[in-house]
């Protein structure tokens, strides 16, 4: 036996004959043990347990902050009554008065500070590992190297050849050090549960449609749609174009092709529209060859269950809502009143405008 095993199993055996005995011992580390404590000005303090410290280092680094008043009588109880479960790393929050055993429970739960980030639907998978590298949640190409993986959706989408489209859109909450295959694993496993109960039961044997293109379709319309009551609209827009074999038109499928090309820098253009790319579906019918953002739930419902719609064209009225029409020639109409006749009254608005500035 060591010499510090020793000196604790010393200690623990007095202090079981102290309790035993009864007496002024006794009642003094019951006390101790049970008092609420808060030996901390702060009105909370946050403190990070290190990996691999041990829990004697631990327990006295709480006792210089004021978290507990006796380390020593602690750590006999994690020993002796808890069975020397270990401490889990991480930052705790302590905030008020607590007893040695509440502080022990929370250090031995894990009861960590987590910290929000929210992934909003329509990023890419690039745009994703930027924002949660930026938010402070791992290193950007480390996340990339991740979510170039496709071994998480495998079973899924086993045509997949990376995670675009399966990042799923929304608020996580993540301790600090968590690490970035944690992070995406995370994000993917959201994905796939919130898929299989709420997604794939909207299936009819009149939508065939397999999983990954349910997700393809899905993110063009999270791409187009801006109103959720348009979602389903666009999806059904976008079917009936697929059943008739015409082209899809999506810009924001050319869109993601500039990005593929580092091309993009905010408007797509005329000459965009003839970019040879799998992925520009003025050029090509179809849907695209893989997702180009990750949709959210709305837009993947949508997807697996759009819309029975007249309609295969649709126009941006400018305000985030669209103009849909069955045949070109009604099409035609809308997009002269949306596009050109609008467009054109709002810059004369903007230049009678300016000619009035003093």
């Amino acid at each position: 036996m060591t010499k510090r095993a020793w000196l604790w199993t010393a200690l623990a055996a007095l202090l079981t004959l102290a309790l035993a005995a009864g007496g002024g011992l006794t009642w003094w580390a019951w006390e101790t043990l049970h008092s609420s404590y808060k030996g901390y000005p702060e009105v909370e303090l946050l403190h990070e347990v290190v990996p691999g410290q041990d829990a004697g280092s631990i327990l006295r680094d709480l006792e210089a902050k004021g978290v507990l008043s006796n380390a020593f009588l602690a750590r006999l109880y994690l020993v002796q009554i808890l069975g020397d479960p270990p401490l889990r790393a991480g930052e705790y929050l302590f905030e008020s008065p607590a007893t040695v055993p509440e502080v022990l429970d929370k250090l031995v739960r894990g009861d960590i500070v987590t910290y929000p980030v929210t992934i909003v639907e329509g990023l890419t998978m690039e745009e994703t590992a930027s924002h949660l590298a930026d938010q402070g949640f791992g290193d950007r190409q480390v996340l990339l190297e991740e979510m170039l993986s496709s071994d998480r959706i495998v079973g899924l989408d086993p045509e997949a050849s990376n995670l675009e489209g399966y990042l799923f859109p929304d608020t996580y909450s993540f301790a600090k050090g968590t690490s970035e295959e944690e992070i995406v694993t995370t994000l993917v496993s959201t994905f796939l549960r919130r898929f299989e109960k709420e997604v794939l039961p909207l299936l009819t044997p009149e939508n065939e449609r397999t999983p990954r293109q349910i997700v393809i379709l899905a993110s063009v319309v999270e791409k187009e749609a801006r109103l959720d009551e348009e979602r389903p609209i666009i999806a059904g827009v976008y079917s009936n174009r697929l059943q008739q074999g015409i082209a899809l038109y999506a810009d924001p499928t050319v869109i993601y092709a500039l990005k593929q090309e580092g091309r993009w820098d905010g408007n797509i253009r005329r000459p965009d529209l003839k970019l040879d790319s799998p992925y520009n579906t003025y050029l090509y019918p179809g849907l695209p060859p893989g997702p180009i953002a990750s949709p959210g739930l709305a837009s993947l419902r949508s997807a697996a269950q759009p819309a029975e719609v007249p309609y295969l064209y649709f126009v941006s009225r400018n305000d985030g809502s669209h103009v849909f029409a069955s045949t070109l020639a009604e099409h035609n109409r809308n997009v002269h009143q949306w596009q050109k006749l609008y467009w054109q009254k709002r810059w004369a608005e903007e230049r009678d405008q300016q000619n009035n500035e003093p």
